[in-house]
């Protein structure tokens, strides 16, 4: 509802960058790129240090994201009664006197031109409002194929096939990583047969149906490295770890808390297990898992940063952070918000049956519902973000573990010691939320289910 209210906003676009359901694209900008012509004329209005575009870059004010990877990509054509477009926008945002990020400029395609104007604020009303709705519209695309469903559920599944494959169920890192592959085989079987299949929800409903979704996950794979599965590293990379500078990234800072228990409930787990570095490099078959994940998950890619082997045991534990962290609470931060950001279309329109703009000063609001998805194809866009969304009747959350793999109680004490943190941060983003018209909570441990199954 609040989203409905308020969508329009500025505030609101700039908002979902960083606690939407795809609050992974957002980059500091350390240099405006040649593809993307602003000038300090057009976005001198939305600037309110009295600083130049620049120096505002220099000072870190400027943030970026870039949805070039739909370039090129084809829109959906099985259905001849409908012609359905996809764009490449960019946007450029803003960190204002109230450290709220806003966009400041848009441009819809990647190569500059007459034919590809900047949209800006000051633009007409829906010139402006239509741009935005074209970025909300790639960055569902991006968030259901790339952030979604590779980054999550696929990735969830080769640690799953690795697992069953080379560790043995008496192995202790089969019992550790068993709770978090639960159902993750079995759900993307259903994805399959259901959704990313010919004649599946996404040819029915998205404009990337129809193959567009395949050529962006190939395309996804060159950016899926190990280090951009490390949750801090990526954040770091991105240029958006500081906590005093953007002050409002709160998945950044429920998703460091939760990488952090994770990690030291794994360090906890293996010094019980490997008393030293040595054990963990004549460890068999911990080895044939790390290789069958680089070998048969990252198709032996080196550039792709996966480790063949394993040598310490600081390293492994960082390796189980990845698969934990991964299928429980990254999958929890871009899933379950569904419902709350994309079932009010104009939000995230799954298709748009017009193509962008190629002139300012022309769009209408008859336009803007003609480019909307029709009833149908809305239809079936709610009807899958809201089951999506759900939580199972028996879902096993974040540090519970009723099917007892492990005996020994030194793991049943670390196991402890992780639900007191996990608890401890629940109570943290619990009070944080308390009064706010935004409550962010997609990263609170009570609701991070243990593995992707949904």
């Amino acid at each position: 509802e609040y989203v409905m209210q308020h969508w329009k906003e500025d505030f609101m676009f700039g908002y979902q960058f960083l606690n939407g359901c795809n609050p992974v694209l957002i980059r500091r900008c350390t240099e405006i790129p040649k593809k993307l012509p602003v000038t300090m004329d057009m976005v001198e209005c939305s600037l309110e240090r009295n600083l130049t575009l620049e120096e505002e870059v220099k000072r870190g004010n400027i943030f970026i994201v870039d949805y070039e990877l739909l370039d090129g990509v084809d829109a959906n054509k099985t259905d001849p009664c409908t012609i359905q477009y996809l764009a490449a926008p960019i946007v450029l945002l803003y960190k204002n006197l109230e450290n709220k990020i806003v966009p400041i400029a848009i441009q819809l395609g990647q190569k500059p031109g007459p034919d590809n104007p900047i949209f800006l604020p000051s633009d007409a009303t829906y010139d402006w409002l239509l741009a935005k709705i074209w970025v909300r519209s790639s960055d569902f695309h991006i968030h259901q194929t790339v952030t979604h469903l590779l980054r999550t559920h696929l990735v969830s599944e080769v640690f799953s096939i690795a697992m069953f494959r080379q560790l043995p169920a008496v192995h202790p890192l089969f019992k550790l990583l068993v709770p978090h592959m639960r159902f993750t085989i079995a759900i993307n079987t259903k994805a399959r047969e259901q959704l990313i299949c010919e004649c599946g929800l996404f040819d029915k409903a998205n404009a990337t149906g129809g193959g567009g979704h395949v050529q962006m996950v190939q395309k996804a794979m060159k950016d899926l490295t190990y280090s951009s599965l490390c949750f801090p590293e990526e954040i770091k990379a991105k240029g958006m770890d500081s906590k005093e500078d953007i002050p409002y990234y709160y998945y950044r800072d429920d998703g460091i808390k939760v990488w952090e228990a994770i990690k030291n409930f794994a360090e906890d787990v293996i010094h019980i297990y490997y008393e030293s570095d040595e054990v963990v490099c004549e460890d068999v078959e911990l080895q044939a898992f790390v290789k069958d994940i680089y070998v048969y998950g990252m198709r032996g890619v080196k550039a792709s940063g996966f480790p063949k082997t394993i040598k310490a045991r600081e390293k492994l534990a960082e390796y189980l952070t990845v698969i934990i962290f991964t299928t429980s609470a990254q999958h929890a931060a871009v899933n379950f918000g569904q419902y709350d950001w994309c079932s009010w279309i104009p939000n995230a329109p799954p298709t748009m049956r017009c193509p962008p703009p190629t002139e300012k000063g022309t769009v209408t609001i008859e336009q803007i519902v003609e480019s909307l998805p029709d009833r149908g194809r809305s239809c079936w866009h709610l009807g899958a973000v809201w089951a999506l969304s759900q939580f199972q009747d028996n879902e096993l959350f974040l540090g519970m573990y009723p099917d007892e793999h492990f005996v020994e109680k030194p793991v049943k004490e670390a196991m402890a010691k992780f639900r007191k943190n996990l608890d401890e941060i629940v109570n943290a983003i619990t009070e944080r939320n308390k009064n706010k018209k935004l409550p962010y909570y997609y990263l609170s441990p009570d609701r991070i289910p243990n593995s992707v199954a949904v």
